[in-house]
């Protein structure tokens, strides 16, 4: 589902994650995934596959209204070229303020970009659902003031060992959890990044699941909990898509005093 009409906005999609085989066959990749949870009829999106080494060319970096970086397997602190280079692309779109939205990886390596710190979570992995609070003393940014009410809370779906320990100079948090001190940041009105997974369904994870058990990444009897943790609750999916559009989409400004 690639939607582009000339002259409407267009965004792109920085992929630091190989398909899995699942996601190909039900979802054809997670290009797809990302822009039926983001994209909208008359916007133009373009791939991206940055782990492979495919990035924008920087003279064109302009002609784009925003980005979202994807999850990913590898360490955000990691030292690969494809990750350093991904490193100085964000801080050029920083010093650009073009608008990035991060998710998982995405989040993290934003906040490694822009000198904030990163590294394994001191509880380990964290998978399934996860209720994410929303900072209670925090003026509402613009991309939430379109809900009908901000939550004090919302759940969503996780799957990372990896987190954010401190916040580049300048950011706000806005969302936390029992588990993770940063769930949610931004800077400014152009950076957001989510530590969740609003884009994934739970098909998509029940099979994350799978391959990370087979894998040896996670223990049985933690995987089977997971799993069950799926079953009774239900991820504020509707509602994690209609603040990541707002962010990327809406043209007034937001701060946070």
């Amino acid at each position: 589902m690639k939607l582009i009409t000339a002259g409407e906005r267009r965004y792109a999609l920085l992929l630091a994650a190989r398909d899995s085989d699942y996601v190909k066959k039900v979802y054809g990749g997670y290009f797809n995934v990302f822009v039926a949870a983001f994209g909208e009829e008359g916007e133009r999106w373009d791939l991206f596959r940055v782990v492979d080494g495919e990035f924008p060319d920087m003279n064109e970096l302009h002609k784009y209204d925003g980005f979202v970086v994807s999850g990913s397997p590898y360490d955000a602190y990691g030292n690969d070229y494809w990750i350093l280079k991904l490193c100085f692309l964000l801080q050029t779109l920083d010093a650009m303020e073009k608008k990035v939205l991060g998710i998982c990886f995405g989040h993290q390596v934003l906040c490694r970009s822009l000198g904030g710190k990163v590294g394994k979570a001191c509880t380990g992995w964290d998978i399934g659902l996860r209720k994410v609070n929303i900072v209670k003393d925090l003026s509402v940014p613009g991309f939430l003031e379109d809900l009908d009410e901000v939550p004090s809370s919302l759940s969503i779906i996780e799957c990372h060992q990896d987190e954010v320990w401190e916040v580049p100079m300048g950011a706000e948090v806005i969302a936390f959890s029992d588990k993770t001190g940063v769930e949610m940041f931004a800077i400014g009105q152009h950076i957001l990044g989510i530590q969740g997974h609003p884009e994934y369904t739970k098909d998509i994870l029940y099979n994350l699941i799978d391959r990370l058990l087979n894998n040896n990444s996670i223990e049985r009897d933690f995987a089977e909990n997971a799993k069950v943790g799926l079953e009774i609750a239900e991820p504020d999916r509707k509602c994690w898509e209609k603040i990541c559009r707002n962010f990327l989409k809406r043209r007034q400004n937001f701060t946070f005093s």
